[in-house]
């Protein structure tokens, strides 16, 4: 990409993926971020060409390359001495061992005390140290003279040493069986032939399954990565979703109620006339199943005669109605003429009865 160039999206996108995940620290940069600031895509690029994969400079990463070689040679160094000296001191256990059940021959006797009493002088002269790099007195006044006096006799020494390899070798022999047996269970029961044509490969196997793991660390760390990111990306893209289904119901919801609110209303109505057509259906099921044909028709009869009863007394009704009305347009002078008619009518039923009386008292 030119200096004075703007990322486009797939080089952005190509940015993010072959720089941020391979030689920058995880971060969650997405194409939006990389195009809304072009120049930090930029050094991105400048950073990538100065920078390994561990995120070193490549000339702390050729010297931490140089200091990782000087260690392995000294480590590979110090595990030879170590494991000799692993495998004498577990010669000399395994003889102990060996005595405490059965009888040993004068020469592994002689070979071993030999071996011994060799190997505790030395230590002890190694804890003395140089004479001259002392500051403090030796411990129990002891001096590395003193120390060698105590060696076995020359000839028994070489003796030894000629010996010691022979059983040094049956010792890492004898392990690295065990570690073939423990790798490999079904190797028990070959020979010691094709037992030691295995261990032969046993190495490369071991660097092979060492590799698979190591792959299988880089394989997980990059997933564990990836797997950061896409949960990044998700809860994003879940947020986005929620503000969204939020917007949705303060928008919408508020529009469609009323709708929905008279579907409802309609489907309400339609419901109660079908229960009242129901109830209605069953009120005639039940009076058919009550009433005959000509019980039926006498009741219409009855209801006939009763209906026009009705009719000639609301006539009749209606009639008075008006000539009450009639009266009453004559106010208070219809009042006074009443209360003097009823006088008048109170005084000839008095005078009536006065003269029945007189009547019958003549008789």
């Amino acid at each position: 990409m030119a200096s004075g160039d703007f990322c486009s999206p797939g080089e952005g996108m190509e940015i993010l993926q072959q720089v941020c995940s391979k030689q920058l620290p995880p971060c969650n940069l997405h194409e939006e971020d990389l195009l809304q600031n072009p120049h930090f895509s930029k050094l991105l690029l400048s950073l990538s060409q100065h920078v390994d994969e561990s995120g070193l400079s490549l000339s702390l990463a050729k010297e931490q390359a140089q200091a990782w070689k000087e260690v392995r040679l000294h480590k590979t160094t110090w595990l030879r001495s170590e494991i000799l000296q692993r495998v004498i001191q577990e010669l000399l256990v395994d003889y102990y061992v060996k005595t405490q059940d059965t009888d040993v021959t004068s020469e592994d006797k002689k070979f071993h005390q030999t071996l011994e009493q060799r190997l505790l002088v030395t230590e002890l002269t190694q804890l003395l140290g140089p004479s001259q790099e002392r500051e403090m007195p030796p411990l129990l006044g002891l001096e590395k003279a003193d120390l060698l006096e105590l060696m076995p006799p020359s000839e028994d020494f070489v003796w030894m040493r000629a010996r010691l390899p022979l059983e040094v070798e049956k010792q890492l022999k004898k392990k690295c069986f065990t570690l073939l047996c423990y790798h490999d269970p079904n190797s028990d029961s070959d020979s010691e032939t094709l037992k030691a044509a295995k261990v032969w490969k046993l190495a490369e196997v071991l660097v092979g399954d060492r590799q698979q793991c190591q792959d299988a660390k880089s394989q997980q760390k990059e997933q564990m990565v990836l797997l950061e990111k896409k949960s990044a990306t998700y809860s994003q893209v879940l947020l986005r979703c929620l503000a969204l289904l939020q917007k949705l119901l303060q928008e919408h919801r508020l529009k469609t109620q009323s709708e929905l609110d008279r579907i409802n209303a309609q489907y309400l109505e339609i419901k109660c006339s079908a229960m009242i057509l129901k109830l209605r259906m069953e009120e005639l099921k039940i009076l058919s199943d009550t009433y005959t044909a000509e019980k039926v028709e006498v009741h219409r009869l009855i209801r006939d005669r009763l209906e026009g009863a009705i009719r000639l007394q609301e006539q009749d009704m209606e009639k008075s109605r008006q000539v009450l009305n009639t009266y009453e347009v004559l106010g208070e002078e219809f009042d006074r003429l009443v209360k003097e008619y009823t006088q008048l009518k109170q005084a000839t039923e008095n005078k009536r009865w006065a003269l029945q009386e007189f009547s019958k008292a003549y008789r």
